[in-house]
């Protein structure tokens, strides 16, 4: 299907070149007498079948039609084109790959047709910011202050911001997750925050904080005192469950430095430490994704006695409460990572896992069905400069959904 669409939108993309500016029609012209005449299109496809054919392409394509004529444009923005064809429309991921340290401009990484397209997004003035993912929305929070919120689809530019969140106020550590219900359009926004107790050297304040979209009301669910854990930034929801890494602070087992604790937005469970599923391997750092309601965890691999030198980049799925190793990143594909411990930047849906290093504009791709890896189409930046770095986010290109 993908080959297929594939071709469709190269051919579709050659027709709207030769559209150009024109008014919905199409030059045919007449080898006998070489004479051209405009025929509308009008009376070429009614609308039902237009549509159809709109809706295999991707959508750069889509975006890219909806300009040739007024026509196009009014079905292609139709909430019936949109909720109708919402199954059609489901593309792979995309990554926007960050290009500038400083600024938040980069590209995105077309999987189907191994493209980086230029596009804008909003709401957000740093790379640095946290940022979250799920069906076609992206949660950005401000590395700073930690409270200004914004969720928007960054295909239709469509954002809204939220109100502050409550609970600690300038945490040492954040943990932002979004999870959208694919039929509603509800969403669910989840902030875990973590900050030491004064005095307290292996004690930790956490709490977890959800917003509701269909409310948009925040309510804190839960405030606790870890003790020899910390929180970090590494978060996901899972089919209602909320998932998110903890660290050792010192104070017990030297041996396990991650753990994993499950909360369920439903029940509202506690204490958190009751949940915790240890991490075995020796990781460097964790990467945390939903892969079609499965929990996975992309982690550097630190080695036995240096557990702060990454030696590889492994792949993990949650089965219950045991890991299951999924794949190891190939040597050929490793080389270039560097050797400390937090080198890449990781994030995936559906899927695909996309994985960089954070010096340079290089892109991983690995698909969980066909356990295949692949490097992206070359990204279209270079490295300027020695310590420039490159990082990015994975999310749903989808017209349907608006925050």
């Amino acid at each position: 299907m993908n080959g297929e669409t594939s071709w469709i939108s190269h051919c579709f993309d050659d027709r709207l070149k030769e559209i150009g500016d024109c008014d919905s029609f199409s030059e045919l012209t007449d080898e006998g007498n070489k004479e051209t005449t405009a025929v509308s299109m009008d009376l070429i496809l009614p609308d039902d079948l237009l549509e159809r054919i709109l809706a295999y392409l991707p959508v750069a394509s889509i975006f890219r039609a909806g300009s040739v004529c007024r026509r196009w444009h009014e079905i292609v923005s139709s909430r019936r084109f949109l909720w109708n064809f919402s199954d059609i429309l489901s593309q792979k991921p995309w990554y926007f790959m960050f290009t500038s340290s400083d600024e938040p401009v980069g590209y995105a990484y077309d999987p189907i047709l191994r493209k980086w397209h230029s596009i804008e997004l909003l709401c957000i003035q740093t790379p640095n910011w946290f940022i979250a993912s799920s069906c076609g929305l992206v949660c950005f929070m401000d590395n700073d202050s930690r409270s200004e919120l914004h969720v928007c689809n960054p295909i239709t530019k469509n954002c809204k911001k939220l109100e502050h969140p409550p609970g600690l106020k300038f945490p040492d550590y954040c943990a932002l997750s979004i999870s959208v219900n694919r039929t509603s359009h509800d969403y669910t926004v989840s902030i875990v925050k973590s900050k030491q107790v004064p005095g307290k050297f292996f004690q930790w304040d956490v709490s977890i904080h959800i917003y509701d979209s269909e409310t948009m009301m925040w309510t804190t669910s839960l405030t606790e005192v870890l003790t020899g854990w910390r929180g970090g930034d590494e978060s996901v929801i899972c089919d209602g469950v909320l998932y998110f890494l903890i660290y050792s602070s010192g104070g017990g087992t030297r041996e396990i430095r991650h753990g994993l604790v499950t909360y369920s937005l439903s029940n509202r469970s506690s204490p958190l430490i009751r949940s915790l599923i240890p991490v075995s391997s020796p990781l460097t750092c964790g990467r945390l994704m939903n892969l079609n309601e499965k929990l996975v965890m992309v982690g550097g691999i630190g080695k036995q006695d240096r557990a702060d030198i990454i030696k590889g980049i492994g792949i993990w799925v949650l089965e219950g409460r045991k890991w299951v190793d999924v794949a190891r990143m190939p040597h050929k594909f490793f080389q270039g990572f560097g050797e400390l411990d937090d080198v890449f930047a990781s994030s995936g849906t559906d899927n695909l896992i996309y994985i960089q290093s954070y010096g340079a504009p290089a892109l991983l791709v690995f698909d969980m069905n066909l356990k295949l890896w692949k490097w992206a189409q070359k990204c279209p930046v270079s490295k300027k400069f020695p310590l420039q770095l490159f990082t990015g986010f994975c999310f749903e290109p989808r017209l349907e959904f608006a925050p």
